[in-house]
């Protein structure tokens, strides 16, 4: 096992290089003319790559070995990107102007780049690279600003934004190691997320500050198998506050007392408190504006509006009839989910798995919900695989890599590619559950330490979430 491991170890980080050779040096951080046809045709091997590599350490019993060739790797791919250009999005320039902004004493969320009060801060390296910064204020929450300021503090440049993302995808794969020990489950497992190949191009290679939600979200799972409501509530306040996403998965985290909830809001508030002196309004800067520019707000964005336009004219009501059907889904979602985890198990082990299972199933509802434009929002979904092995979730983890590119600019075909086949293996998997389920003996064996489904045992696969 090792050395296959080691083969497709090699290849995944070697197709990194390739990557990086593609991008026309010179050209601009985003939207430069270069072959991003290729580049994506790079990427797709490299997801077959990952899936081998996840087929094989979810069907072979792995050693010490196994983990330092994960861990080894997953540092060896990182490493061309961490120090490449940032030809995928020019967002980490916006990182870097807000922390600079701060240090010089301004709420980031007071003035647009190209406000004249700012002027004394520009520059050719960073100023010229902010995406809209001659309209929109700043759309990232307090959690990542306070990050943006620390970063600064140390280094105003993209190799230390991106280095800060890789330090949170660290502390992500720390978290994820604890919580797979604590369940007794192979550490190697965490190849799922270390080798995602979306995850090294939109953290290392893009710096995207999602990294910094995927480390709360490790943190507040791990919280939550031990057991500590209130670290994992300030983890998942923490989470949400560097994009709104995480909120979904409170539900599967709550074990029905107080505190989880109540350090998720009081965090919440404390981060808004600190840049409050704004107004009220302004703090959540551009989040309205971003709505209407990625179709939101008319609907044109949305996948699933986005396929009904294509066939008639969206009414008035369309978008808020889909908002309300929503909002029904999720919470009915949320409810059942909080009712099946809130209960403590003897068994920590499957408590942990069903946990995981539900959290991705409400995190994979979220993502159809708003249905991102973006393959970086999509790389989070394989922390959950970790813990409960999904297709579906590791499909829609690394697919959206062909949203890198989209031929026909529209919003339903060219993204049905990723979504259409997530839905397919989600049916699937609970097709799998179901059956294991039934074959189950009514009355367990004494001996069984966990309840581990036999397609985890060594020779088979685990897939779909315990619900």
């Amino acid at each position: 096992m090792n050395a296959r491991l080691a083969v497709l170890g090699a290849a995944s980080a070697a197709l990194v290089v390739c990557g990086l050779l593609l991008y026309a040096l010179g050209a601009d951080p985003a939207g430069s003319t270069w072959p991003v046809g290729r580049f994506v045709a790079v990427l797709g091997v490299a997801a077959i790559l990952y899936f081998a590599a996840a087929w094989l350490v979810l069907r072979e019993s792995g050693n010490a070995a196994t983990l330092a060739i994960v861990l080894g790797v997953a540092l060896l791919a990182r490493a061309p990107a961490l120090v490449g250009p940032p030809f995928l999005s020019s967002d980490l320039y916006r990182y870097i102007w807000d922390g600079r902004v701060q240090l010089a004493g301004i709420n980031p969320y007071r003035y647009i780049p190209a406000d004249p009060a700012l002027a004394a801060l520009r520059d050719r390296a960073i100023f010229e690279n902010v995406n809209r910064r001659f309209y929109a204020h700043t759309i990232y929450p307090p959690a990542a600003e306070l990050m943006f300021r620390l970063v600064a503090m140390i280094s105003q440049t993209p190799f230390a934004m991106k280095l800060a993302s890789v330090g949170f995808e660290a502390i992500a794969i720390a978290c994820l190691l604890a919580t797979l020990r604590l369940c007794r489950q192979p550490p190697e497992r965490v190849l799922l997320y270390a080798w995602n190949p979306l995850a090294i191009w939109s953290y290392a290679g893009n710096g995207h500050v999602d990294a910094e939600a995927i480390a709360f979200i490790a943190a507040a799972l791990l919280a939550r198998a031990v057991r500590r409501d209130g670290w994992a509530g300030a983890a998942l306040g923490a989470a949400t506050l560097v994009k709104f996403l995480p909120a979904a998965i409170g539900p599967a985290l709550w074990r029905g007392r107080w505190r989880l909830p109540v350090v998720a809001i009081l965090t919440i508030v404390s981060f808004y408190l600190t840049f409050i002196a704004v107004g009220p309004g302004r703090v959540l800067g551009f989040l309205g504006g971003y709505g209407a520019e990625e179709g939101l707000r008319d609907g044109r964005g949305i996948w699933l509006l986005a396929g009904l336009a294509d066939l008639t004219p969206l009414r008035r009501y369309a978008v808020p009839l889909y908002g309300l059907a929503s909002a029904l889904a999720l919470g009915a979602a949320a409810l059942v989910a909080a009712r099946a985890c809130r209960a403590d198990s003897a068994d920590r082990a499957a408590e942990v798995r069903r946990i995981a299972g539900w959290a991705g199933f409400l995190a994979v509802l979220a993502t159809f919900v708003f249905s991102p434009h973006y393959h970086w929002y999509f790389p989070f979904l394989a922390i959950f695989a970790v813990l409960r092995p999904s297709r579906a979730l590791l499909w829609l983890s690394v697919a959206p890599l062909i949203l890198i590119l989209n031929p026909w600019h529209e919003f339903f075909l060219w993204p049905a590619l990723v979504y259409v086949p997530a839905i397919v293996l989600f049916v699937v998997d609970e097709g799998a559950i179901i059956g294991r389920r039934s074959a189950r003996p009514a009355q367990p064996s004494p001996a069984a330490t966990c309840d581990v489904p036999a397609a985890t045992s060594p020779g088979r696969s685990a897939v779909g979430p315990d619900r």
